[in-house]
């Protein structure tokens, strides 16, 4: 069984507790003290439903409500060469020109600390938590069933903020403890791989402790860490350690460790690639852990072309949607497994049954997941970014800077019509299968350099976990390559399948592959003839600046004043 969408069970006390210092609780605001709070099985879980609240998620404001800002609707992949935040003055485009530093930094990344403090006063308090006083309660039973796991879902919790932060910043302070402040600005730093080991272990303590699902278990909430997400957790922290950026030596018994860990979850037998798309998909086979959001038209009103909002996206937001790029179509092959790109004398292919006047027919079938094209049909119309089209306007009116629109993760049925509108949830997805079968395939093939290599060990070869992949997808699959060549396919396989995932962003500086990938990013214009037939210009719409020390997040300046423990500065900042 898999692990569903994690479901809030006390909305209001999360809504209470996410603006508390969790050291010290105010009595005369009407909160119970820190005591109080783990006297009650109640408002002990609702503790731990507070820490599944600092799970990130690829759109910050897919649940919230209120004022937003460019910075909090931009999308990582918009950092990428794979996407374009349409607001030039937004935080993001920071990264695209090199204008980010200590002190203007990216994200908040640094903010999961705070789930991390919460974390480990959670762990600490959970061991001496006593309901033996409730014994009669007809309760009682059913909460100490789920009491046991709550300790190994914290510390999972806790592994995996740890590795969002040892991704951005690599060496970071790792509390396992609430600190005080003194504490607090005088810890040194981890060196990434001690923090990767200390994951790994964290991750199998609680794999040995977890449920495969909580669909037997009381309540059968879903959306709870379970043994797949520990062992998901253990598996992409072993990658990124086995990657060239933190294995510059390209040690091979890394590569087999996460290679081995990937191995593991596939022999579970827990999950299965489901060849529907698992973005909003709460019933996907795939889908490890998925965090659920409330009901929301956010995403739709600043994602749709704006012909669909209704006039509702305001004139001082009218750019802060989330375009995808020419370089990203063009790593969806035709369906028949043909390279195709957009070059200066038009479209090119191999395909023999690719048609240039029809460039975004028989394409990939992610790329219908992924993209909204000319040409093609959403909401009962037809997108036109010709030249003249309806969807063909100003960045400024609304218009795309690439000539795409986002289809990914959009829910169609969403309305801003005033006297029938609708809403979704959208539901964003942590990790799926997919993601374990592509890490295998890379392992191994990293790690024996024989794409049909396989052992008692290892039992499947890299070949058959991309080609899995793929014909789940629909796309034919890749006969043996060389090591290289396997390669190229993988990484693109990555891209397309993940696109829009919060993948790119990350795989291009693991891979250290971004001084290539992320200089140039290209849309397309389109011109309608008096035929009725189209010319496709690719048009280089941004040139970017990148630099080495990107690879890393600068440690934020504020915290360096704080404590001068978490010198040296990275690399370059």
């Amino acid at each position: 069984m898999r692990t569903k969408i994690y479901h809030i069970t006390s909305i209001l006390i999360l809504m209470i507790l996410a603006s508390c210092d969790f050291l010290d609780f105010d009595e005369t605001s009407g909160l119970k003290t820190k005591e109080d709070m783990y006297k009650y099985f109640d408002t002990t879980e609702s503790m731990l439903t507070h820490i599944y609240s600092f799970m990130p998620q690829g759109y910050a404001h897919f649940a919230t409500t209120g004022n937003f800002t460019a910075n909090q609707l931009a999308m990582r992949d918009c950092a990428s060469d794979d996407g374009e935040f349409g607001a030039e003055a937004a935080n993001i485009q920071n990264v695209n020109n090199g204008n980010w530093s200590s002190i203007k930094t990216f994200d908040d990344g640094w903010n999961l600390y705070e789930g991390i403090r919460a974390a480990n006063n959670f762990i600490k308090e959970i061991a001496e938590v006593d309901f033996s006083r409730y014994v009669h309660d007809g309760n009682y039973n059913n909460w100490m069933k789920k009491l046991q796991y709550f300790e190994y879902e914290a510390k999972v919790l806790r592994a995996y903020y740890f590795f969002e932060l040892a991704r951005r910043y690599g060496d970071i302070v790792m509390p396992l403890q609430a600190l005080n402040k003194e504490e607090a600005n005088t810890i040194e730093k981890t060196p990434f791989n001690d923090v990767i080991r200390f994951i790994v272990s964290e991750c199998n303590e609680a794999a040995e402790n977890l449920p495969d699902s909580y669909s037997n278990e009381p309540g059968q909430q879903t959306g709870r860490i379970t043994r797949g997400f520990a062992m998901a957790v253990k598996s992409k922290a072993l990658l990124y350690a086995a990657s060239e950026l933190h294995n510059p030596t390209n040690d091979l018994e890394l590569w087999k460790e996460s290679a081995k860990a990937a191995h593991d979850i596939i022999e579970t037998g827990l999950y299965k690639l489901d060849p529907k798309e698992s973005a909003n998909n709460i019933a996907s086979s795939e889908v490890v852990l998925m965090r659920m959001n409330a009901e929301t038209t956010n995403f739709e009103l600043y994602n749709f072309p704006i012909r669909f909002t209704e006039g509702a996206r305001t004139s001082n937001r009218i750019a802060y949607g989330n375009y995808p790029s020419q370089n990203l179509v063009d790593a969806f092959e035709t369906v028949n497994g043909y390279k195709v790109t957009l070059e200066d004398i038009g479209w090119v292919s191999n395909d023999p049954e690719f048609d240039p006047q029809n460039p975004y027919i028989n394409r990939d079938p992610r790329f219908y997941r992924t993209i909204l094209a000319n040409g093609m049909d959403f909401k009962e119309s037809r997108i036109e970014t010709f030249v003249g089209g309806k969807d063909n306007q100003s960045v400024t009116q609304g218009g795309s800077p690439t000539g795409y629109f986002l289809r990914k993760y959009l829910q169609e049925s969403t309305s801003f019509d005033p006297y029938n509108p609708v809403s979704n949830k959208h539901h964003w997805v942590i990790y799926r299968y997919a993601e374990t079968l592509l890490t295998y395939a890379e392992s191994m093939i990293q790690a024996f350099g024989d794409v049909n290599y396989s052992d008692d060990t290892y039992k499947y070869s890299a070949l058959w976990a991309l080609n899995e992949v793929r014909k789940n997808a629909g796309m034919p699959i890749v006969s043996s390559l060389s090591k290289d060549e396997f390669l190229e396919r993988l990484y693109n396989e990555w891209r397309v399948e993940f696109a829009f995932e919060d993948h790119r962003f990350w795989d291009v500086r693991r891979w250290k592959a971004a001084d290539s990938t992320q200089r140039q990013l290209h849309g397309v214009i389109i011109e309608k003839q008096s035929d009725g037939s189209l010319n496709f210009y690719k048009n280089l719409y941004e040139t970017r600046k990148w630099s080495d020390r990107m690879y890393l997040y600068p440690i934020p300046q504020s915290e360096l004043y704080k404590n001068t423990n978490l010198n040296p500065q990275n690399s370059g900042w």
